[in-house]
């Protein structure tokens, strides 16, 4: 990824919108306090669906963080959740417009499906209401495709939240967004760590937004994952636990401001921590490579490899922990692999168990967990997790821990094997 020479990559802001707290302070607080930010689903009827639980943000309003307030009406909750972070992130790094070359400050995204409502084609959808009436589909160009509002689809387009946020912030540099499920933020952040090496950029604003709190989207999840069916909602989202039965859908963003690391000194901005690596890999082909997670073994190597770290240095472990019986066995294996002797003690904490599972927007939101950690020096609890699964030996840890090294490393992966992983150490 990046020559001897080339430029060191720090963090310099961090803005999160989750479901256990709004802003990184709010949610700093309520991870290290044990608070889960999963509940009965509220803002939708729940009655029908597979699945009563989720992860909601509550008391959110984007037009607090907005500063062009005019396109709210073509964002989605995805974009308005990008959008908000990464004007916190900007903020807390300090940057003002000017402070940064325009031409040099850039944006790297990471997004999936954004599903609209019903509501949006109802008056479209009106002409075909009695299906013995063909008049109204042979007629659809002369008529109904004029009732829907000509901005519709920019509120579902994965490469709006990019869009968007260069604007606000007239970033002018690369723009890119990674639709790659739950591995897009930290490929997102490879992409952005690309740029500033080869000299491309000095900042570049980067994450990932996504929303799953929606009935279709949770019918659809329902059919290729296993959602959690407990009563109990503390109990619905217990990664590596032996009783485990799935994961809960959830909704959020994080965004990160990396920097050249002179062009923030020289700016005097605060350092959190500096990104070492970011390595990638997928299953490939065959029931043993997909069974074994090879793709997040060579992920995890790669990034060892790329920032000369051995697996002993490694504090902490923030992992994808999504809940369900296969993932967690397939990625607790690819640890053994990738680590050897010591991946059964570096403590591991999976925040999925505050927030649940919504795809990009889920490993933006951890990696901000561990980023905080490092600045805290100290280990969010998992929750929840009370009977070790056999199947996966790794360290979870139950109740907060002091960190005792300075290095984090951060995977996710996708249910198809596509994987990330990132080392982070303070300075």
């Amino acid at each position: 990824m990046a020559g001897k020479n080339a430029p060191r990559v720090v963090i310099t802001g961090v803005g999160v919108i989750s479901p256990v707290g709004i802003g990184k302070d709010r949610f700093w607080e309520n991870l290290i306090a044990g608070n889960s930010g999963i509940g009965y689903l509220q803002s939708v009827p729940n009655q029908s669906l597979p699945s009563k639980l989720a992860a909601e943000i509550r008391d959110f309003n984007p037009a607090d963080y907005v500063y062009q307030k005019k396109f709210l009406k073509v964002m989605s909750r995805d974009i308005q959740l990008g959008v908000c972070a990464a004007s916190m992130a900007m903020k807390d790094a300090g940057i003002s417009t000017g402070d940064v070359d325009p031409d040099r400050l850039g944006v790297e995204f990471g997004a999936g499906h954004i599903s609209f409502t019903p509501e949006e084609l109802a008056e479209a959808a009106r002409d075909y209401a009695d299906p013995s009436n063909r008049e109204g589909y042979t007629r659809w160009g002369e008529g109904s495709l004029g009732k829907i509002a000509p901005l519709w689809l920019l509120r579902q387009l994965p490469n709006m939240p990019a869009c968007h946020v260069a604007i606000e912030h007239d970033a002018r540099g690369p723009n890119n967004t990674i639709t790659s499920a739950d591995a897009s933020p930290l490929l997102a952040l490879q992409e952005a760590m690309r740029w500033i090496n080869r000299g491309h950029a000095d900042a570049m604003i980067v994450g990932a937004c996504s929303s799953n709190i929606h009935p279709v989207d949770i019918a659809r999840i329902s059919l290729i994952e296993d959602l959690s069916r407990e009563e109990d909602p503390s109990l619905a989202c217990r990664p590596f636990d032996r009783d485990r039965d799935g994961t809960v859908v959830g909704e959020g963003s994080a965004v990160f401001v990396l920097e050249d690391y002179h062009h923030a000194v020289a700016r005097g901005a605060d350092i959190y921590c500096e990104l070492l690596s970011v390595g990638a890999g997928c299953d490939g082909r065959g029931y043993e490579n997909g069974a074994g997670g090879r793709g997040l073994v060579r992920a995890m190597e790669s990034a060892l490899k790329l920032a000369n770290i051995r697996p002993e240095e490694i504090g902490h472990i923030n992992a994808h922990g999504k809940s369900t019986r296969r993932d967690d066995w397939v990625e607790a294996k690819a640890y053994h692999q990738a680590l050897g002797s010591v991946a059964e003690k570096i403590p591991v904490t999976a925040l999925k168990s505050y927030f649940g599972n919504f795809e990009a927007g889920s490993g933006a939101v951890e990696l901000a967990g561990s980023i905080l950690a490092l600045k805290y020096g100290e280990l969010p609890r998992t929750l929840s997790f009370e009977h070790p699964d056999p199947m996966c030996r790794v360290n979870v840890v139950r109740e907060p821990v002091r960190l005792r090294s300075r290095v984090a490393l951060s995977v996710n992966r996708t249910s198809l094997g596509q994987s990330a992983a990132t080392l982070l150490r303070t300075l």
